[in-house]
């Protein structure tokens, strides 16, 4: 066998470069280069490798936490077929990435975690940010990944890269089990030689499987449908994953079933296909939610059921109401007691659409669909032109934002208010145009996620949509826009402190304790002095983007226009009203209130709560 004489990083990178996936007939490489921060647990390991291999492009972020975002966005916009390696130094440089990691795995992304670790040797230990226990030495701060990664490995002599290699990519690629692997690498050993062979380093080709439903379990699931007269589809993220947009359209279109949507799932078909209803769950429509209150047959399509989309367990209340779940996942799959069928989504909608050929929903039930569609429709125009007086809406900002993009644009937000109002507002017209991250929710996630999103497709326009708090806590990957050349639009909304946390504290009766930028009171000993002031947009120059502030929708139109005519990253600060809000639309979301206080407040509040946990329901 011919070999090769490698130190183990220059293997790893080696290996990296040639790793191809399929799906459909078409073929690429899955790797497009690696980001991170270069410190003395990699430096000379995985650095130098990475200096000698130009075709692997290597690109310094400012933050661990953010290089795993930015992969994040990249794999989630190019549906899991292509994905980014991260590294980092050892201690602090590797535990910044663990928050990136979970969302990753939460979100069912690809990403390579690839930390710096101790010394494998030992006997220069404790080394620099080394983490000590008293029972073991055979513990590191690396070990906290592996609750949040679908696979760890901890790499202590240099062949044992041979067989660890093949089970990261077994992982990475797998539809079903795919999210963040961590392999840790200790630093000695990163630099150490040994003869790999050859075959290492071939072309491999990694098929992306399209699982095909059994055959029983199929028929179930049509027979459950043929049965039921209000089915409602709940489109989830497995939808645009599998690239099923075409083969959903062809099933509803033959069945007329409306559809519902999640945040992952939303803009599986485009907002203005006769048969969608719009956001499902806590964040739902008015049509959405009304027809899942009524539903006697719920069809999840790459759904995972959070509490958001289920309205923690009261979105589905006809007493007879049955699930069909399709999944590449058996865990998602069995939930709620439904019908499991493990498949492709795009594969399994194809066979049922053949299955049902002699099936429609009743006129009358279409017909209640429409009316009730055509009656949201209007709803979001309303909320797009409220001609708000003083501060804008965050609805009018929101319709701006929409009127400015293009069809094939993309909307990326994370955390904050803005996914309960854009999940029920945002018309997206193209697949992949919504990209939100509610899997985890992370503050921090939008800019390093946009410039992933922007990365993946270049030809799309990316807008960010984000508050001053999350801005606060992650804005420095706009100096990596620019380093790079990637252009974002990111548009801030500025009202002074955590808006969403501070609406959901004033609705728990506790008048929004703790959210509002304020500096402390010497007499009260509370945070409720003076209000404290940021300057975003001299911060957002500073890291070399274009930044101005606006005052009124017509500016912010204005600005978002100059703003797609230009080749860098532009930030736009606007304050909005936060007293008009949008509204709920008959749906719940279960957040717990104080059973016992002191406070009037509270305990209204919780009496109310326990009235409204009377409709979570179990569904078995």
């Amino acid at each position: 066998m011919k070999t090769r004489r490698m130190t183990m990083a220059q293997a790893l990178i080696g290996f990296l470069k040639n790793q191809y996936v399929e799906r459909d007939g078409h073929e690429h490489a899955f790797f497009t280069g690696v980001l991170g921060i270069f410190g003395h647990g990699n430096v000379a390991g995985i650095g130098q490798a990475l200096q000698q291999n130009p075709d692997l492009p290597y690109i310094p972020v400012r933050n661990e936490q953010s290089a795993v975002h930015l992969a994040s966005g990249f794999a989630k916009a190019s549906n899991r077929l292509r994905a980014f390696a991260c590294t980092s130094s050892i201690g602090p440089g590797a535990t910044n990435m663990i928050t990136g990691a979970a969302l990753a795995t939460i979100n069912r992304l690809p990403v390579l975690l690839l930390p710096g670790d101790i010394f494998a040797r030992r006997n220069v230990a404790p080394v620099l940010q080394q983490l000590e226990s008293p029972n073991t030495q055979d513990i590191g701060v690396n070990d906290c990944f592996k609750p949040v990664s679908r696979y760890w490995d901890r790499i202590y002599r240099p062949e044992q890269l041979i067989t660890a290699l093949p089970e990261v990519m077994r992982v990475l690629t797998s539809p079903s089990d795919c999210g963040a692997v961590t392999l840790a690498l200790p630093q000695d050993v990163q630099t150490e030689a040994c003869d790999y062979p050859e075959e290492l380093f071939r072309k491999r080709v990694w098929l992306i499987r399209r699982g095909q439903p059994d055959e029983v379990s199929l028929e179930r699931a049509a027979q459950v449908i043929r049965a039921s007269r209000k089915p409602l589809i709940v489109a989830g993220g497995g939808v645009l994953m599998s690239e099923a947009s075409q083969a959903l359209a062809a099933f509803v279109a033959k069945t007329g079933i409306p559809v519902a949507e999640t945040q992952a799932g939303k803009g599986a078909l485009a907002w203005d296909h006769p048969q969608v209803m719009g956001a499902m769950g806590a964040t739902g429509s008015l049509a959405a939610n009304r027809l899942a209150r009524q539903a006697d047959l719920i069809i999840g399509i790459g759904t995972r059921y959070s509490d958001f989309t289920s309205a923690s367990m009261t979105a589905f209340q006809n007493p007879q109401v049955r699930f069909v779940n399709i999944n590449t996942a058996e865990l998602d799959a069995f939930k709620v007691g439904a019908i499991p069928v493990v498949s492709d989504a795009r594969v399994a909608l194809e066979q049922l659409t053949a299955a049902l050929a002699d099936y429609h929903v009743p006129a009358e039930y279409q017909s209640e669909a429409g009316a009730l569609k055509t009656q949201w429709d209007a709803e979001v125009d309303r909320l797009f032109h409220l001609n708000n007086p003083g501060h804008p809406a965050q609805s009018e900002v929101i319709g701006a934002m929409w009127e400015a993009s293009g069809p094939r644009d993309v909307l990326l937000s994370a955390a904050g208010s803005h996914p309960g109002d854009l999940h029920k507002l945002w018309r997206t017209r193209t697949p992949n145009g919504y990209h939100m991250e509610y899997g985890y929710s992370c503050m921090g996630y939008e800019i390093p996620g946009a410039l992933g999103a922007k990365l993946a497709d270049p030809s799309r326009e990316v807008f960010v949509f984000l508050g001053d708090g999350t801005y606060l806590m992650m804005p420095t990957e706009i100096a990596t826009s620019v380093q790079e050349g990637v252009k974002i639009i990111v548009v801030l909304v500025d009202n002074h402190g955590f808006g969403s946390i501070g609406g959901l504290s004033r609705s728990l009766g506790q008048g929004g304790f703790g959210t509002r930028y304020r500096l402390r009171n010497a007499a009260s000993g509370q945070l409720d002095g003076d209000g404290l002031t940021f300057d975003f947009v001299a911060n957002a120059r500073s890291l070399g983007a274009h930044a101005m502030k606006v005052e009124t929708i017509g500016e912010l139109k204005q600005a978002l226009e100059q703003a797609k005519s230009l080749d860098r990253t532009t930030v736009i600060v606007i304050e909005t009203d936060p007293s008009v809000s949008v509204p709920g639309y008959e749906s719940w979301w279960d957040v717990a209130v104080a059973e016992t206080s002191e406070m009037e407040s509270v305990r209204e509040s919780r009496a109310r709560y326990d009235e409204a946990r009377k409709l979570e329901r179990h569904h078995l």
